[in-house]
């Protein structure tokens, strides 16, 4: 499962910068909304919301925020309705790019997903084009400085997941989406304190870049998820630690 840690890491890395384009508050509500507009606004009930609910807080997006898209997406307050849409295409080099949005205006938001991908070297593609290259996981990484590697590998086990493997300074546990409950669950009760955890979308397989593919390829996502109408993308590159630091 090292393409995910890769991505993972990438993700990571750049991270802070989404704070500081100030996008991530406006992603989450949405998330909010949508998840309590499909599963209802209880989020002992709703694990989709329960998870949109944590990334918020950790985001410190404040209470009153959470609760007031919990209420807009049951239809408590009056809201925007917004529907889910995946686009898919290639970026530099060839590289899978999977976009997941949730937008309130379908034409409005493809033409922004295609004029993006053309504008940094890429293209946006047909339905399936590369969807095949993904797959869909409980995903948690914990810090192997601060983790007992064998406890982790006897909870993860137990608890459904499917593999556990070391990558750079992390431990990665994956498996089916459908345990991601069970297993954070158990984590909490090992005590076993993880670093990143959600249901995304793995690379099976992962293309390595460097120099000026590397900067295209990242430029790419980063205008992707600059749209505020996209609330994630996966793409199947690795960027090496060094050419990181360099970038």
């Amino acid at each position: 499962m090292s393409g995910h840690s890769k991505w993972a890491n990438i993700k990571r890395r750049k991270g802070a910068q989404d704070v500081v384009r100030g996008k991530i508050f406006t992603k989450l509500n949405r998330e909010i909304m949508v998840a309590a507009k499909m599963g209802g606004g209880d989020p002992e009930a709703n694990p989709r919301l329960r998870q949109a609910i944590a990334k918020a807080r950790a985001a410190n997006m404040p209470a009153q925020n959470i609760e007031k898209a919990i209420k807009k997406g049951t239809g408590d307050l009056e809201g925007v309705h917004y529907e889910e849409v995946i686009y898919e295409g290639y970026g530099p080099a060839g590289v899978a790019v999977l976009v997941e949005a949730l937008t309130d205006n379908r034409n409005r938001t493809v033409s922004e997903v295609r004029h993006t991908f053309t504008k940094h070297n890429g293209n946006m593609g047909e339905a399936g084009c590369v969807s095949w290259i993904f797959q869909m996981k409980s995903c948690f990484v914990f810090s192997r400085e601060d983790t007992d590697g064998d406890a982790l590998v006897e909870t993860a086990l137990e608890s459904g997941a499917e593999d556990v493997s070391e990558e750079d300074s992390e431990f990665e546990v994956t498996g089916p989406p459908e345990k991601f409950e069970e297993l954070r669950t158990a984590f909490d009760k090992a005590g076993l304190k993880y670093i990143d955890a959600e249901v995304s979308m793995i690379p099976q397989n992962t293309i390595e870049l460097e120099g000026q593919q590397a900067i295209q390829a990242l430029k790419l996502v980063e205008a992707l998820e600059d749209n505020d109408d996209v609330q994630r993308v996966s793409a199947n590159f690795d960027i090496s630690e060094e050419v990181m630091k360099d970038l």
